[in-house]
């Protein structure tokens, strides 16, 4: 595992010109240290000692983040989601809209993309790409759709029972409660069966 170069405003470590140049090696030893949040301290190349910023700190390298949806339809999804979150069609940079940006392809590539995004800016961005195969099993990872946060018992569950209503009405399959005196959630399928939780 290596934390990749640029590590900016960190003694010692240079920003990297190259891409895909060295970065800090992790050892496995270092991963307690991540874990419990501690610095990671490391010998680098001018000998000098730096601690590399651990979970929860600034990752300057990241420009941006978003989720990615394979999926059938990208458009229907995307859309699909939007609802759900009160995102907006985001069309790809240098495209005032996804219709001009398909017409830039050649007509086996159309309709094989689309997004969305947070108005605000505050959540990530949902990428939806069209892929051949179907979904066969359970997602590894799934969204948290959270409208139960900072409610209990039976609090939480009204509004955990009136948001599944609206999302069903929207295409969305109520698969099952996870029942808990406090922390109730719902798991939910998305219009083409990609799981997710009402939490």
């Amino acid at each position: 595992m290596r934390v990749p170069g640029p590590l900016p405003g960190i003694p010692g470590i240079q920003q990297s010109r190259h891409p895909g140049g060295p970065g800090v090696p992790l050892r496995p030893h270092d991963t307690a240290a991540v874990r419990e949040g501690r610095p990671v301290k490391r010998r680098i190349p001018d000998k000098t000692w730096a601690a590399a910023p651990c979970y929860g700190a600034p990752m300057p390298s990241i420009r941006e983040f978003q989720v990615t949806f394979d999926c059938a339809e990208p458009e229907r999804v995307a859309r699909f989601w939007c609802e759900v979150l009160g995102y907006v069609v985001s069309p790809p940079k240098g495209f005032a809209t996804w219709d001009a940006f398909d017409r830039s392809r050649p007509p086996e590539d159309r309709g094989s993309w689309f997004a969305c995004s947070d108005p605000s800016g505050a959540g990530p961005r949902l990428f939806f790409q069209r892929v051949p195969e179907g979904k066969v099993v359970k997602n590894r990872q799934h969204l948290d759709v959270r409208v139960g946060t900072g409610l209990v018992g039976e609090e939480r569950l009204a509004a955990l029972e009136a948001e599944c209503a609206r999302l069903v009405a929207l295409g969305a399959v109520r698969v099952r409660l996870l029942a808990d005196d406090n922390d109730s959630c719902i798991v939910m399928q998305d219009i083409e069966g990609n799981e997710f939780c009402l939490d």
